[in-house]
């Protein structure tokens, strides 16, 4: 009678925040959609005006001085904000973490004007990063209002990402995934299930805005004959060393524009003023790289147009996120890995007389591969690039690829991007006490040594008190010869401000292969 009681318990409670992850997805939603729309049009004028200056070349004078001004205007909204740089997907992470606290509202509208200047100037940044913590925003605004509990804050803040993901590129399910796999390294039936509703109800919105058709959709894609197989995964190899070079680059380049001696809040007039010289020869090529992406799928390009647009997509992209600007690399990392599979196909063909035809599908494996090697989500890459695309009959070769650029990646000693964004935002900071109990969920997996082990004979951190045990629909309070299995989801109370902490701590503990890789990466 009492397990019939807590299952129904269960029930109500699944209801209910199904009911607060649709209006969410419809708020976060209706903001992205805006934000997207607001990008779309202002990357229209740009373009058009970089096509006007070829009659009109001294206008570009005072369209340099405008360019100035964008900068100036981000500049002080970076000042007053910090939070709104970059992409915002490193700041989300760190608030369920707990390392990271954001004031939403100053987040949502800064970093809404600061997106749409620097992605609609044509800069080479992304929509999804800021779409993400757009939405994320949403999700602790709502949180605040409704004055909810720590952890469901943490529900709010993982559904509102996933809606964000989802408005950003009608990529739901991607969406999902990315909280999942990206975020919260586990699966948590609350959290699936609110930011799964919530990334579907924003989806729908987004549709109203932009109609059913997917955002990077490429027609008439021929299957992938099973006798090239060999070549995916010499893509995957390919894909997996520059996935590495690039995060390299990526986490280098702080260091390289500290030799311009600029305050950091002034990066950014460096690729404001250097995209006007690339707008006036390449006004089709701005912005993050979706339209790029289109034009493969119906032409096939040169190798040496391929070669030229890689690296210049390449060192811009660079140029334009070192700067600190409001703007993700999600779709600039897609662009580029379509930019790979495209000229590795066209070297096949030329070399091997490989069907031309099928260069769109080496494109298309490129994107979710190269997200792969760099963003280390292989789940969320097959399953965005396959919504994204619209075509669903090429998941085995994509999850080939994929899962070969993670493994090549992983040799070399590649760490997720965000993650290592994360780390170095938070460099220096210590737990301190908040005074704001939360419960940690963490998953007892395959491979932890948590599974078959008694309560009382692991070695907890002393910060924390495990309450509870949740296996399959029902929960379970502990005791000490209570034995932990394999899909347990361990309820663990902490202080807010050793969230990160615990969980780091037990990981290393019950996984002796990530402790022992933790410590080669710090005595690197």
């Amino acid at each position: 009678m009492e397990k019939e009681h807590e299952i129904k318990r269960l029930d109500s409670t699944k209801v209910i925040f199904i009911l607060k992850g649709i209006l969410i997805g419809a708020l976060a939603g209706i903001i992205v959609s805006l934000f997207r729309l607001a990008i779309e049009k202002t990357m229209e004028l740009t373009v058009s005006i970089y096509l006007w200056f070829h009659d009109n070349p001294l206008w570009m004078i005072p369209w340099a001085l405008l360019m100035l001004v964008f900068a100036f205007i981000i500049s002080r909204l970076i000042q007053s904000e910090k939070n709104i740089k970059g992409s915002g997907i490193p700041q989300v992470e760190g608030a369920l973490q707990g390392d990271i606290k954001l004031n939403w509202f100053s987040i949502l509208w800064k970093k809404f004007i600061g997106g749409v200047l620097s992605v609609g100037s044509g800069l080479f940044l992304g929509r999804e990063g800021p779409s993400i913590q757009l939405g994320a925003m949403v999700g602790q605004g709502f949180s605040e209002f409704t004055h909810a509990t720590t952890s469901e804050k943490k529900i709010f803040i993982s559904s509102g990402a996933a809606a964000g993901l989802a408005a950003a590129f009608n990529a739901p399910i991607a969406g999902l995934l990315f909280v999942i796999e990206e975020v919260h390294h586990h699966f948590s039936p609350l959290i699936w299930l609110t930011s799964l509703t919530a990334a579907l109800t924003a989806n729908l919105v987004s549709l109203n805005f932009f109609g059913l058709q997917p955002v990077l959709f490429i027609a008439d894609v021929p299957s992938y004959p099973l006798k090239y197989y060999g070549w995916l995964v010499l893509l995957g190899i390919i894909l997996g060393i520059l996935g590495y070079l690039y995060q390299k680059v990526l986490l280098a380049l702080p260091k390289w524009y500290r030799l311009t001696h600029l305050p950091e809040s002034l990066y950014g007039i460096i690729p404001f003023l250097l995209i006007i010289p690339i707008g006036y020869f390449f006004p089709h090529y701005l912005g993050g790289g979706n339209q790029i992406v289109l034009a493969l799928g119906k032409h096939n390009f040169s190798l040496s147009l391929l070669i030229f647009l890689f690296l210049l997509r390449f060192i811009f992209s660079m140029i334009s996120y070192g700067a600190n600007l409001p703007g993700g690399i999600f779709l600039p990392i897609l662009t580029l890995g379509a930019l790979i599979g495209a000229l590795y196909g066209t070297i096949l063909n030329q070399l091997f007389g490989i069907n031309a035809d099928l260069i769109k599908d080496f494109a298309i494996f490129a994107m979710a591969g190269y997200f792969t090697a760099i963003g280390k989500a292989p789940l969320t890459a097959i399953i965005l690039v396959t919504e994204m695309v619209g075509n669903i009959t090429h998941l085995m070769p994509l999850a080939v690829c994929s899962l070969t650029a993670y493994v090549i990646n992983d040799l070399l000693g590649g760490n997720p991007i965000y993650e290592s964004l994360l780390e170095r935002l938070v460099k220096g900071h210590l737990p301190s006490i908040t005074g704001n109990k939360t419960i940690v969920e963490f998953p007892v997996t395959a491979e932890s040594t948590l599974d078959g082990t008694m309560v009382r004979d692991f070695n907890w951190p002393k910060e924390m008190l495990l309450v509870s045990i949740r296996r399959g629909s029902s929960e379970m309070i502990t005791h000490g010869d209570t034995v932990m299995k394999v899909g347990d989801l361990l309820m663990i109370l902490t202080d807010e401000g050793y969230t990160k902490k615990i969980k780091t701590l037990i990981s290393q503990r019950s996984h002796p292969a990530i402790a022992k890789k933790q410590e080669k990466t710090i005595s690197e």
